[in-house]
């Protein structure tokens, strides 16, 4: 199953792009093995300044047919990181081919795309900057594979 992360904002050289890019790295490596990846990340610019109707746009442009679709949002459900991996694993063996993951501006997802989820995933009642939102997922999804890998997994 191919991992998409569509988003709203470019990603620029430094700490988070650094981090963004050694986790994808890992998941692909890890994830390959078990049908998961590779990831692919999307990346759209509202460069009017539309707003969040202008973002779904965009992101709407970027989402491969026929994928699931998690919208990441802080309404959303916030779950364990095994359950995380069994949910990703679950859509794998019911033969999902893509798994697009959206992520939202500063002002979060416009409402008609969020309804259009087939799923979505919190990582707590906190919002988040979006930019660390993609590290957050990419380490989840790299986490994710060492889990259903077969990886120990501690929990605090």
């Amino acid at each position: 199953m191919r991992v998409h992360i569509c988003a709203v904002g470019r990603l620029r050289s430094g700490p988070e792009r650094d981090l963004l890019d050694d986790y994808l790295f890992r998941f692909d490596k890890t994830g390959r093995a078990l049908g998961l990846g590779p990831v692919k990340v999307h990346e759209v610019e509202d460069r009017k300044s539309g707003g969040m109707a202008a973002e779904a746009k965009l992101l709407d442009g970027v989402l491969p047919k026929g994928a699931l679709i998690c919208a990441m949002d802080e309404r959303g459900k916030v779950m364990s990181s095994p359950d995380f991996a069994q949910n990703i694993a679950r859509r794998r063996d019911g033969g999902a081919s893509d798994l697009a993951f959206i992520i939202g501006g500063a002002d979060g997802i416009d409402p008609g795309l969020r309804a259009r989820a087939d799923f979505s995933i919190s990582f707590g009642q906190m919002v988040w900057p979006h930019m660390l939102v993609r590290v957050m997922l990419s380490e989840q999804l790299y986490r994710a594979a060492s889990i259903l890998a077969g990886s120990p997994y501690h929990r605090v």
